[in-house]
């Protein structure tokens, strides 16, 4: 048997938030039909993370793999699901994957979704584009996002700027002045985030100046894609460490 597969999201009193997190799991599920695949919330929804791995274990599962669906390492994958991880039953054992980005499946992801939302290949070299993520006070996590933004900028768009909704400069809105400010043709909002909710809302109104404004990453194939490497570099490495044991 293969170890389940647990999607870990932070959950949201915004319902658009869990009915995106179900859809880009049933998209993960429909790619890797042979690998159970079971969703658990940190707060505001159900089922709650702790809830589901006491479910597993009383059915007999052995092995899971928790995987945050988080874009960048920061509180909450460092803190809170490894102390909810280690409140589960004894009889699991359980690894954690790594989070979702930085990936190059996810930059194309990005670029999917601003050409949904109207833009073309043809304009990229004439485009700002704003890299809009929720925010964080882990210093490791906000430069990442720089980092994103500088690699994205090398495949052809005039410009890249991070912006955050919270907890770090500079805003979205802020970004967006400085990319017109700097002579783009045209300035696009991408939000760096999985799911709709408060902070994705904070960066749509910080764009309301941009000329574009694509859509948030949800189940989009890549971040399906993104989420069963994850997986698979899981169960590989617990393999291994079984084996040197």
């Amino acid at each position: 048997m293969k170890p389940v597969l647990l999607v870990i999201a932070h959950g949201s009193r915004d319902p658009r938030h869990a009915a995106t997190v179900q859809a880009l799991v049933r998209r993960v599920r429909s790619l890797r039909p042979g690998v159970r695949v079971e969703t658990g919330f940190l707060d505001f929804n159900i089922p709650s993370v702790q809830g589901v791995l006491e479910s597993l274990a009383a059915q007999g599962v052995r092995e899971v793999v928790a995987l945050p669906l988080l874009l960048t390492r920061a509180f909450h994958a460092k803190a809170d699901i490894p102390a909810v991880l280690r409140a589960a039953p004894p009889q699991l054992r359980i690894r954690q994957a790594d989070v979702l980005g930085p990936s190059p499946l996810l930059l194309s992801a990005l670029e999917r979704r601003l050409y949904e939302a109207g833009l073309a290949p043809a304009d990229k070299s004439s485009t700002g584009v704003v890299l809009a993520s929720a925010g964080s006070t882990d210093p490791e996590a906000i430069a990442v996002i720089a980092d994103i933004a500088r690699e994205w900028r090398h495949t052809g768009w005039c410009a890249v700027r991070p912006a955050f909704a919270s907890a770090a400069l500079p805003r979205t809105e802020d970004a967006v002045r400085e990319l017109r400010d700097l002579g783009c043709s045209r300035v696009a909002v991408a939000p760096y985030v999985l799911a709709p909710g408060f902070l994705p809302d904070r960066i749509a109104r910080g764009a309301a100046d941009a000329d574009v404004l694509a859509g948030v990453l949800g189940a989009a194939p890549e971040v399906a894609r993104v989420v069963l490497r994850r997986y698979d570099a899981a169960t590989s490495a617990r393999a291994l460490l079984s084996v040197s044991a």
